[in-house]
């Protein structure tokens, strides 16, 4: 069975095109701010050159640090292309890391997966306080793995307060009857390895987010990991798979609350 069309975003959303320059533009006018400021800074976190994450910085000491991994099916994109999704956690006194990683099919799933720990880890050792964690689709699946035991370094574990997978991919065995599985190179033991549905139930708050127009295999695996883990899934309504990330960028929006408030979503 091919899933090619069930995984597709672009090809069912009218205008996709334009959203990547949109990005970019948005990314580039929050950077440029916030370098004029001396509020942001790009660290290496490991030997390759995407191996860096952007750090941006509220006005004030941070509150803490949240982390945004990008999507793009393991296969596009690089932090530089989400900053301004840093806006809504500055403006509410969090400090914002943004990783870059390698992309397949240069390298496996998994290696990513270990590359978003190391990048973790290396922005928590700038920045006490807690850990709140977020990413949209292949980034939703990163941000998940996360929570898996072992995963992250036990001190940096312990800093972790609340997860947000937006759109995740909790289950990849679909994928591997996708034609994009040329590039993603999944086979079974990778692939359920790697799904953080077959993952233990994790102690730490996780809030499910997903767009309501979204394609229905996305609802499906948001759904799916909130039963596996007990989580509230939050379906916005009107969303699609391109918009549903931009409540980032206001701290009052719903999406904003739901990672930064100190109390536990109802499910």
């Amino acid at each position: 069975m091919d899933l090619s069309d069930a995984y597709a975003n672009a090809a069912h959303i009218p205008g996709a095109a334009d959203y990547p320059p949109r990005w970019q533009a948005a990314a580039v006018a929050l950077r440029e701010g916030l370098e004029a400021q001396g509020r942001f800074r790009r660290l290496s976190y490991g030997p390759g050159a995407r191996q860096v994450l952007d750090l941006c910085l509220p006005e004030a000491a941070p509150r803490g640090l949240v982390v945004f991994v990008h999507g793009g099916y393991w296969l596009r994109f690089s932090a530089s292309d989400w900053t301004h999704l840093a806006a809504g956690p500055l403006a509410s006194g969090w400090a914002v890391a943004l990783p870059s990683y390698d992309l397949c099919p240069a390298v496996r799933i998994a290696q990513i997966t270990a590359q978003v720990a190391s990048a973790i880890t290396r922005a928590a050792s700038d920045l006490p306080g807690p850990l709140r964690l977020t990413g949209h689709s292949a980034g939703g699946h990163l941000v998940a793995r996360m929570l898996a035991p072992g995963m992250l370094p036990a001190d940096v574990a312990a800093r972790v307060e609340k997860v947000v997978p937006v759109s995740p991919l909790s289950d990849l065995r679909p994928l591997m009857q996708t034609a994009m599985n040329a590039d993603l190179r999944l086979d079974e033991g990778e692939a359920r390895a790697e799904s953080p549905l077959f993952q233990p139930v994790p102690e730490v708050p996780v809030t499910v987010w997903v767009g309501g127009a979204e394609r229905p295999a996305f609802l499906d695996q948001a759904r799916w990991l909130g039963a596996a883990w007990s989580c509230p899934v939050q379906v916005e309504p009107g969303r699609h798979h391109f918009d549903v990330v931009e409540g980032l960028e206001r701290p009052e929006h719903p999406l904003c609350a739901a990672l930064l408030s100190d109390q536990a979503q109802a499910g």
